[in-house]
């Protein structure tokens, strides 16, 4: 007895703090097997949710990033092969592509609720006749984020997250947006996607909009979404700044291959920006994903147009809000070590 007893005392106390650690990191209790809410998502689709979803498919990096803002990495139980951010969601299983998602995998995922976006619409409408709960996403404006921050706190269980995210995320651009409210001049900036031919951001992006917030004027304001120009137009036009893209798929041989076209490129040495060094690069995935890191982009692209304005103490990049619980394990090993350790003695 004497042997038992501590066992069964250290036992009680794991299980306790098990209980505890997975009612603060997921909200889904015995007095929530009744929940039902009601969402309409990016597509106009109205998407009924029952109970607390606990095993949750990704299908686009820009969920993925929201998923883990809100503190909801462990219900994640798939994630596209483009999903690497944060790093962590690399180790998720894979389903596969936007386009290429492969629906046996996602089926034996066996997801309550699946994330998807306007890239994967025939991938989504084949999982709904499959009876999948399904909610799109498909913001196109920086509010558009924050809608859909909201959205994925509603239908998850994790409104309280979900309110303390966008909270931070409002006052960081607020911050910005004040900042530049009465600047007496704004610089035009041209944003390049590509090089060959040149590909440049017009109106309606993402890309536009953070120009705008951080206190530019998009050169190429007057092109539809992502153009093509000729070189002759870029060099007619002449932005005061350029923006070029970085990131997955965008360098090669370990330099920028953007930039180095721009930096090199012959025909380009008269621009003013060239001549004075205002060519910066910016991650593609930060600058074009509708995620929470879209304000980490506003506030590197309104250092890079106004250092006078936004100095070193410019806000930090997004974080993910912590789930509540966060640290029961490890607490959990230690107390389990030390029993081990008395036991032997």
């Amino acid at each position: 007895m004497r042997t038992t007893r501590p066992i069964l005392s250290v036992l009680s106390i794991i299980a306790l703090l098990l209980l505890a650690g997975t009612a603060g990191a997921t909200p889904a209790t015995a007095g929530e097997a009744g929940r039902c809410v009601t969402v309409t998502d990016d597509l106009g689709e109205t998407v009924v949710i029952r109970g607390t979803p606990q095993r949750i498919v990704s299908l686009s990096p820009s969920n993925t990033e929201i998923l883990y803002a809100l503190g909801l990495e462990d219900r994640i139980v798939g994630v596209t092969d483009y999903c690497d951010y944060p790093p962590a969601a690399a180790d998720k299983p894979k389903v596969g592509g936007y386009s290429s998602t492969n629906i046996e995998k996602v089926i034996a995922a066996e997801p309550d609720l699946i994330f998807a976006s306007r890239n994967t619409g025939e991938v989504a409408d084949r999982l709904r006749n499959l009876g999948m709960t399904v909610v799109s996403l498909d913001p196109q404006t920086v509010d558009g984020v924050l809608r859909d921050i909201e959205l994925v706190g509603t239908a998850t269980g994790q409104e309280e997250q979900a309110s303390v995210c966008i909270e931070e995320l409002r006052k960081r651009l607020q911050v910005v947006t004040e900042k530049v409210e009465n600047l007496a001049e704004r610089p035009s900036v041209a944003h390049i996607v590509w090089y060959d031919p040149i590909r440049v951001s017009g109106r309606g992006t993402f890309q536009d909009e953070v120009i705008r917030m951080a206190g530019g004027t998009n050169a190429f304001g007057a092109v539809e979404a992502w153009s093509i120009v000729s070189l002759e137009e870029f060099i007619t036009t002449d932005p005061d700044y350029i923006l070029v893209s970085s990131g997955t798929g965008m360098s090669r041989d370990g330099y920028d291959a953007i930039y180095d076209y721009i930096m090199n490129e012959p025909r380009l040495q008269g621009l003013d920006a060239v001549r004075n060094g205002r060519v910066y690069v910016i991650d593609s995935d930060i600058v074009s994903r509708g995620s929470p890191r879209i304000v980490d982009a506003l506030e590197e692209v309104a250092r890079d147009l106004h250092p006078d304005v936004f100095g070193p103490n410019a806000p930090k990049a997004t974080e993910a809000v912590k789930s509540p619980g966060f640290g029961v394990v490890p607490l959990i090993c230690a107390l389990f070590t030390v029993f081990l350790v008395r036991r032997k003695r």
